[in-house]
């Protein structure tokens, strides 16, 4: 059995573009997805490392580092993320794949490992972690579901990304499985991912502190140094994780959290009302 993490990565990011290519720690030389990279190949469980990327000349870069650090790529379509999963676990004959996000300079390969061993233990279509902070999440699935998925997904959410048709339109074909994080580690609310300008600072602050006491830290000591600093916390705390919405009602309800967010109650109310009278 062959089992393989693809790492998408993109210069063209809509939120931070080039976010992939910043450096940390900050003013240092090697950056986020070189961080990736090197995690991702210390997973014990992961037979091959892929990166996936566009067939964009901007993203030359991506393929040039990928290719200095020894790991395979990739080049598919910059839209359909589905199909670029796809053919490039097709490519490299993979029997299970690891999706891993190049934005996430912190995952921890040992969870990797245990999303992996739980995936073969439930002997899942498709596993995904739950409850862990932002920027430690996995998703495992199984090339036969992966299949499935790039074959019959039509609409463009089920494609603009990998999983949804798996877990959201059609779960019931699927053995679907999570692996929950720990008592200590469960807190979701806490983002070390790397989306917005906010992110990158936290991210810095994060890799201040540990980098040079263990380049390969992992969830427990990001944990650690958040219990001793909670006003880190502070940094990116109005920053909302990007979701996937199937409808227009879905979408609306999560612009009205934003403007709650951000404290604009009258155009929130507009919104609020519109939805009433729309739905």
């Amino acid at each position: 059995m062959k089992i393989g993490a693809i790492i998408q990565a993109r210069v063209g990011s809509s939120r931070l573009r080039g976010k992939v290519l910043l450096k940390l720690p900050y003013g240092e030389k090697k950056t986020v997805l070189e961080h990736v990279i090197e995690r991702v190949k210390k997973a014990k469980t992961v037979g091959e490392v892929i990166v996936a990327t566009t067939t964009n000349g901007e993203d030359n870069e991506i393929v040039h580092i990928a290719e200095g650090l020894g790991v395979k790529t990739f080049r598919g379509s910059e839209k359909d993320l589905l199909s670029r999963y796809y053919y490039a676990a097709k490519k490299y004959e993979l029997d299970i794949v690891v999706r891993i996000t190049s934005d996430c300079p912190c995952i921890d390969p040992t969870i990797i490992d245990k999303a992996v061993k739980h995936h073969l233990e439930n002997n899942a279509d498709y596993t995904r972690t739950v409850g862990f902070p932002r920027g430690f999440d996995v998703e495992v699935i199984s090339f036969k579901a992966l299949e499935v998925a790039h074959k019959e997904a039509i609409r463009d959410f089920e494609r603009e990304h990998v999983c949804p048709y798996i877990y959201k339109t059609a779960p019931e074909k699927f053995k679907i499985s999570y692996l929950h994080a720990e008592e200590g580690i469960n807190h979701p609310e806490i983002r070390v991912t790397l989306d917005t300008e906010e992110d990158y600072a936290l991210l810095c602050c994060v890799f201040d502190k540990l980098y040079g006491k263990n380049p390969f830290f992992g969830v427990y000591e990001v944990m650690e140094l958040f219990r001793k600093k909670p006003y880190l916390k502070i940094i990116n705390k109005r920053v909302r994780q990007k979701k996937i919405f199937s409808n227009l009602k879905e979408e609306l309800k999560e612009a009205i959290k934003v403007l709650q967010l951000q404290e604009l109650t009258r155009a929130k109310k507009i919104l609020e009302d519109h939805l009433k009278n729309i739905f």
